[in-house]
């Protein structure tokens, strides 16, 4: 039997690796699966070498503290590689992790697959002269991205950007407001804090702060916090403290069900808004790191936005409060207006609706088929 070994590192990567891996099936059923994933991918069959949280940090003074539990973790993902010689080893995202992984592992002479290409178009393009020899070939996400890495001997082929085929544009906002009692006169109002503690542990205080500012003029406003499973738990109990004590929504369907119901959103920067912009959600973009992070990143970053929606539509479709403007008193301020203003929610869709279009892979395939044929091919 082939056995393919893959590496997700977070939630968006596990959600990656489990459509992958359908998809493989689908042209090969006998494929087997080893790596490193979390929920999604365990349901097709990956039981994984250790905890795939162990690997969701970002930032780079977050990362420091830990870098000799991961260099640990990278030892034994070596070593697991080296004993089992799959056919094919797939890397998905997290490049901290995967790309040292693929560096390790090039001299067992496995074929190797990157799955989401490295951002050097959004900072530090001259890490791209570190990437030759590291994969056979480079799947990428966004339309822009081959002619970015073509010109490096890369190899990289667009295969669109899995969020088309996320179901978040199929919720049911009547289903949501029946399986928790909400009439027709609540307003949700969704909040994604993000699916690593890093990320949680600075935006769940705000988040709080913030439903405290709008809910005196909103009275019928009803926080939804999206919660990746698994931190839900912890989320739940932080959130249990709240002033205003929002809906835990932890399973895909539910969350997609919120997102129908909802009157806007506050999300991180990253897919979640991509998903929200499917859904049709009137969003801002909000994110804060470590104060070392931030100064480092204001050298580094080269784009002139942090959500992927506004990159793509080459636009500020949403307002993006950072680092200083990630606090209560202009977050409260920026979703007062679009609570009050239809039209800003009618100009964001408009505009949602022409940049998700760019997000389709040429072939009409599905993403994830697109994906599967391109890894699978290596493979003769």
């Amino acid at each position: 039997m082939t056995l393919i070994y893959l590496v997700a590192g977070e939630a968006s990567g596990d959600v990656l690796g489990a459509r992958l891996i359908e998809a493989m099936r689908r042209r090969d059923p006998a494929l087997e699966v080893a790596g490193i994933g979390g929920a999604r991918m365990a349901e097709q069959g990956l039981a994984s070498l250790f905890p795939m949280q162990d690997l969701a940090v970002m930032g780079l003074a977050e990362i420091l503290p830990r870098v000799l539990s991961l260099r640990a973790r990278l030892a034994q993902a070596v070593a697991d590689i080296t004993a089992r010689r799959p056919a094919l080893v797939v890397t998905i995202d997290s490049p901290g992790f995967t790309l040292r992984l693929l560096r390790a592992i090039e001299p067992l002479g496995i074929k190797r697959v990157h799955y989401v290409a490295p951002q050097i178009w959004a900072w530090r393009p001259g890490r791209v002269k570190h990437f030759p020899g590291l994969w056979d070939r480079l799947l990428c996400l966004l339309p822009f991205e081959p002619e970015v890495f073509a010109p490096h001997g890369l190899n990289p082929v667009f295969v669109g950007h899995p969020v088309l085929q996320s179901g978040a544009d199929q919720g049911d906002a009547l289903r949501f407001r029946a399986a928790f009692g909400l009439d027709g006169g609540a307003q949700p109002l969704i909040l994604l804090p993000g699916s690593r503690r890093t990320e949680t542990a600075r935006l769940m205080p705000v988040f709080r702060d913030t439903l405290a500012r709008l809910a005196p003029a909103h009275p019928a406003l009803v926080p939804v916090l999206a919660a990746a499973p698994a931190i839900a738990p912890e989320l739940a109990a932080l959130a249990a403290r709240w002033p205003i004590r929002p809906i835990i929504v932890s399973d895909t369907a539910t969350r997609y069900d919120a997102f129908a119901a909802a009157v806007a959103a506050l999300t991180k920067s990253g897919t979640s808004t991509l998903e929200l912009a499917l859904a049709g959600v009137p969003m801002a973009v909000t994110y804060r790191v470590n104060p070392i992070s931030a100064f480092l990143a204001r050298r580094l970053i080269t784009v002139p936005y942090v959500g992927m929606i506004n990159l793509l539509a080459g636009a500020a479709l949403v307002p993006e409060m950072l680092q200083a403007d990630c606090a209560p008193a202009p977050l409260a301020a920026t979703l007062e207006t679009i609570l009050n203003n239809p039209a800003i929610g009618a100009r964001q869709r408009a505009g949602f609706a022409a940049a998700l279009a760019r997000l389709a892979p040429p072939s009409g395939q599905t993403p994830s088929d697109a994906a599967a044929a391109a890894a699978l091919e290596l493979l003769g």
